[in-house]
């Protein structure tokens, strides 16, 4: 029995393979494929809006985006693709692997487009062009998007869209994504280029070679009717045979003659023989007959397109002030000046720096008031017991403690979504080639590692375009040194509490500012340190030139720069929802258990706990008197216990303050006590929860009065044992270095376990960088003492 789903526009069909019934029909898959900063982004979310995910493909770590795209208001919505950007489909890099297999329908996870939109940049035609001339030869139906094309009319550039179209022989459309120009002519475009036959490449090769093309298309579709086909293909009919999750759709009748002719150029110019046994003689016996008659057949494909590609751009592009000097290269005259480029670089980001935390303030204080009154209203309604505890000290201290820092993560994303998408982000890159080639670095390395100091784990998946492995594992392995948004909350609680009182600088920077830049600084160093180590050790080989298109300067797209914000800062709030709040509910659990009576110091029954709880809200008061009062007496517990209390002891007895305890004399030398030492072993899961931790550890104990009702000021008043201070100035500038040059992120360990395949490197970078942080922590905190700093 057949039953379909009606639509008045193509929708595709699924057929089962035994009777040929209609079992299933999807929507429409478009794939948006271009260049680098070619204004594909903008496109995707104009056509998609907040209709749009990311995640990663499978078994890769490759960025997947997808979305939502309403062609027409009478059809299912599209799936929308957007492929990582890409200058060919040659596959050097896994990017160029990905978006390569997505296109012609060999990833089993992603339905192969129906139809493939090529973003092509106006100002760059002939650059672009040459993915357009792979993307026609895959066989798929095409249309091109032209963007940018309002910067090309300013440039006094302009595009005869209907020539470029007659010579493609695809659809061509101007697009214009921020005004959201075009953008319904592109989707009747992609309508009518989904029922059509596909278009053939505009360019040709030499008799010779196009007779081997042949020939070895013939082959492939021999072996494709045997059940060996390197490639999968619709049918005329688009009606693909339903298959298991586990493999690709394959056709129910022949391959598309020219999707054959594309499998036969990949093979035959690839640099390795195909692995079916069969195809490799016969591609090996082509490749010799050509090089008989050509010695230089190789460089055919690649000299026949881009010959194509300059006579289709002479046809079509007419420059009406050539020879002019453009304001992008009069401003690069500046910004990429081999003295004043690292100056302004310096200035942007100690801007960006001082930016953040002046204007992060307030929003931050009305957060942290705002879980402050919910703690106390949530302690008012609910009675005293276990149950009010875990809310308050463990969830609400805990993820608000987190969450407090939000608007600084907001900002920060702010200001990167900015430098990127005006194109000075580039430059950074192009400036800091220089100091990476100096160290053995790649040049491409440099914006792995800007994208670390956002997270490290972006900046890791992010060294994939480096094509030596070497290069490539030396990046990752000091990707973890630049300081994450992570670190950001610790480095704001420090300076907080310490040096937030401080007079500014020149009257115009904060004492918290330089200290953020010199933590910056300080993890910038020890990465070119280390990195010029690996290369000239373990990890020697000569880094290669650095190849990068340095974009036309242009205004920001504000739809980029708010998708950027609220994807990113999502990821940061679900982390404290998740993770974070995972964390906070285990530490509560292990800083509240087990139980002691509080007049025998043994542990209590179940009964005794709740009496414990109840009496302790209403102790806080005069234990925090008392605090103040007590003097160092002869016995260290004694002392301990009337600083304390006894919820001081609770901590102390707890299981967590046996693991502070435990590791407390090897942490000492740093300048750190057994509590921090519960921040710090709670640290290695995320960096961020040392906050989380401390706000458990000081609400529940006595250090967090009701006088000290902040974190900020807890951290303040806390005691030692002998009634010193638990924190100075200098034990927070320790505690800062340490987490610097620390790997504590559980997440960043299992992605550089990932992207190396193996769990040697992962160990061996927390290793080496836990024994940086711990002597760089030591001398900061012993040499701050031998000069006199408290």
């Amino acid at each position: 029995m057949t039953t379909t789903l009606k639509s008045p526009a193509p929708v595709r069909e699924t057929i089962a393979p035994n009777n040929g019934d209609v079992v299933e029909s999807r929507p429409l898959t478009v794939a948006l494929a271009g260049n680098p900063n070619a204004g594909k982004t903008s496109l995707f979310n104009a056509l998609t809006g907040l209709r749009q995910k990311v995640a990663n493909y499978p078994g890769v770590t490759v960025e997947r985006k997808e979305g939502h795209w309403q062609l027409a208001p009478e059809l299912p919505a599209a799936l929308l693709i957007d492929l990582p950007g890409l200058y060919s489909l040659d596959a050097n890099s896994i990017d160029e692997q990905i978006a390569r297999d997505v296109i012609t329908g060999r990833l089993a996870s992603v339905p192969r487009p129906d139809c493939v939109i090529a973003v092509v940049d106006a100002t760059n035609l002939e650059r672009n062009l040459y993915l357009a001339t792979q993307l026609l030869e895959t066989g798929r139906p095409l249309v091109v998007a032209l963007t940018m094309i309002d910067l090309a009319a300013r440039h006094k550039l302009e595009i005869d869209a209907a020539r470029l179209s007659d010579a493609l022989g695809v659809p061509v459309v101007p697009v214009v994504a921020t005004q959201r120009t075009g953008l319904d002519a592109l989707a009747a475009a992609v309508i009518r280029a989904a029922e059509s036959a596909p278009p053939a490449a505009g360019w040709r090769l030499s008799a010779a070679a196009e007779r081997e093309l042949e020939a070895l298309a013939a082959l492939y579709a021999q072996d494709n009717g045997n059940g060996n086909g390197a490639h999968t293909d619709d049918a005329a009919t688009d009606k693909t045979v339903a298959t298991t999750d586990k493999s690709v759709a394959t056709t129910d009748a022949r391959l598309d003659a020219s999707a054959r002719r594309y499998d036969a150029l990949v093979e035959l110019y690839a640099e390795e023989l195909p692995e079916a046994s069969e195809q490799q003689a016969a591609v090996a016996a082509a490749r010799a007959r050509l090089a008989d008659g050509n010695p230089r057949w190789w460089q055919e494909p690649l000299l026949a397109r881009y010959n194509w590609i300059e006579g289709v751009a002479r046809r079509t592009v007419r420059d009406h002030k050539p020879g002019r000097t453009r304001r992008t290269d009069r401003i690069d005259r500046f910004v990429t000046h081999k003295f004043f480029g690292p100056l302004i670089l310096f200035a942007v980001m100690l801007l960006i720096l001082q930016t953040i935390f002046s204007w992060a303030q307030l929003p931050m204080d009305l957060i942290d008031g705002g879980f402050g009154r919910l703690g106390e209203l949530v302690r008012g309604t609910l009675s005293p017991g276990l149950l009010t505890d875990l809310l308050v000290d463990g969830v609400i201290a805990g993820v608000g403690g987190v969450l407090v820092f939000l608007p600084q993560i907001l900002l920060l994303f702010l200001f990167i979504s900015l430098l990127e998408d005006s194109g000075y982000m580039a430059r950074a890159a192009f400036l800091m080639d220089r100091l990476m080639r100096g160290v053995g670095l790649h040049g491409k390395a440099f914006m792995p590692l800007l994208s670390s100091f956002a997270c490290a784990i972006p900046g890791i998946m992010a060294t994939r375009t480096i094509e030596n492995p070497k290069d490539r594992l030396a990046t990752i392995l000091i990707a973890p040194f630049m300081s994450c948004s992570a670190r950001l909350p610790v480095y704001t609680l420090m300076i907080a509490a310490f040096f937030s009182k401080q007079e500014k600088l020149l009257g115009v920077l904060s004492v918290g500012v330089v200290i953020i830049m010199a933590m910056y600084l300080l993890g910038v160093v020890v990465a070119v340190a280390v990195a010029w180590v690996l290369k000239h050790t373990i990890l020697k080989s000569p880094p290669p030139p650095l190849v990068l298109e340095l974009p036309p300067y242009r205004m920001p797209n504000p739809v980029n720069v708010f998708q950027t914000i609220r994807s990113r800062s999502w990821m940061f709030v679900r982390r404290a929802g998740t993770v974070i709040l995972a964390i906070s509910i285990l530490l509560w659990a292990l800083v509240t258990f087990p139980r002691i009576n509080a007049t025998t110091g043994d542990a209590a029954t179940t009964a005794a706990t709740t009496t414990n709880a109840a009496n302790a809200t209403d102790e806080r008061a005069t234990t925090a008197q008392r605090d103040e009062t007590v003097q160092p007496a002869a016995g260290a517990s004694n002392v301990a216990e009337a600083v304390d209390g006894d919820e001081g002891e609770q901590i102390r007895q707890s299981y967590a303050g046996r693991l502070g305890h435990l590791i407390e004399p090897a942490i000492a030398p740093l300048g750190f006590d057994w509590k921090m030492g519960i921040g710090l072993i709670a640290s290695f899961a995320a960096r961020e929860t040392l906050v989380s931790t401390l706000s458990i550890v000081y609400n529940v104990g006595a250090d967090a009065t009701e006088e000290s009702g902040s974190l900020i000021d807890a951290v303040r008043n806390a005691r030692r044992a002998d009634g010193s201070p638990a924190w100075t100035p200098l034990v927070a500038v320790s505690m800062m270095v340490f987490f610097v040059l620390a790997c504590q992120c559980m997440s960043t360990i299992a992605i550089v376990r990932r992207e190396t395949n193996s769990w040697r490197w992962p160990l061996f970078m927390v290793t080496y960088m836990l024994v940086l942080a711990y002597v760089a922590s030591f001398v900061t905190y012993q040499g701050g003492r031998l000069l006199g700093f408290s």
